[in-house]
């Protein structure tokens, strides 16, 4: 798969994994890892059925991301209570132990990026001290936690800058990378949604900033929301979420009533009938 492993946590109910795939193959090497991963447990526990609950959720990360990443991923015992960041090297299911205990490490592990962000620490026995003694820092540093975004870390469709975030959706609009992405499956669906609402906003003459300043109710996000809807089957809950519009059920009702709008009544539509080519 030549995939690039930067981090990873397992705990007991869920794991986290921080990778590069240079090879675009998220998706097949995520089928791989699962179902392997699911056949050897049935095996040890002589059971059967899913493993996993759901599908995993996959965040785009900028390069500039990835460190903070990597130290929330290392942090996850420490949050869910089961060891104390001075005994962070004790947690066996890491790659903060694999740091900690080279001779334990997979050969397709990498560690210069965190340590680089950490202070321009190296792979050395000082330097794998003075990381554990960054997170310690860290995990008492609620500003800086909040500078890297710890609180927002597993939401979201990506992690990075503005500029990061707009040349992906920037790259969208490209027909063969949109047949690629969409071959992707689940992965990329939030950023081609967040790629209808930028262009929506556009011809609506509208700004993001006016998402959360108007009427829940307002015709033009009522717009937006039956395109997203009706055009690219996206869930109500993340249409709501994402234009401000309130409860789900409320916005399904409402979405409905525009369908019996006339054309001078819901001109908005029209303007993004026109942007989508509807019938």
């Amino acid at each position: 798969m030549q995939w690039r492993l930067h981090a990873w946590c397992l705990m007991g109910n869920h794991y986290h994994l921080c990778i590069q795939t240079p090879q675009a193959n998220l998706v097949e090497g995520m089928k791989w890892l699962q179902s392997t991963f699911a056949n050897k447990f049935n095996r040890l526990r002589k059971a059967n059925g899913h493993v996993f609950q759901g599908r995993y959720k996959a965040i785009l990360l900028d390069v500039e991301a990835i460190a903070a990443v990597c130290h929330y991923i290392h942090l996850n015992p420490v949050r869910a209570g089961i060891v104390q960041t001075a005994d962070l090297h004790s947690y066996r299911d890491s790659s903060f132990y694999q740091l900690w205990y080279p001779r334990k490490r997979w050969s397709f592990a990498e560690s210069d990026l965190y340590l680089d962000a950490a202070g321009g620490l190296k792979d050395r026995p000082a330097g794998r001290r003075l990381y554990r003694e960054y997170l310690e820092w860290l995990c008492e540093e609620d500003s800086e936690r909040k500078r890297l975004g710890f609180e927002k870390m597993s939401s979201g469709w990506a992690k990075g800058t503005q500029a990061f975030k707009k040349a992906v959706l920037d790259d969208l609009k490209d027909e063969n990378l949109k047949n690629i992405v969409e071959s992707e499956a689940a992965e990329m669906r939030e950023p081609r949604w967040e790629r209808v609402l930028a262009d929506s906003l556009l011809r609506l003459n509208k700004k993001e900033a006016d998402l959360a300043h108007s009427p829940k109710a307002a015709l033009w996000k009522l717009a937006i929301a039956r395109c997203l809807r009706e055009q690219h089957l996206v869930p109500y809950r993340w249409i709501a979420k994402r234009l401000h519009m309130g409860q789900v059920s409320s916005l399904s009702s409402a979405v409905s009533r525009t369908r019996k709008l006339d054309h001078k009544q819901f001109n908005e539509w029209d303007i993004i009938k026109k942007q989508e080519n509807l019938d």
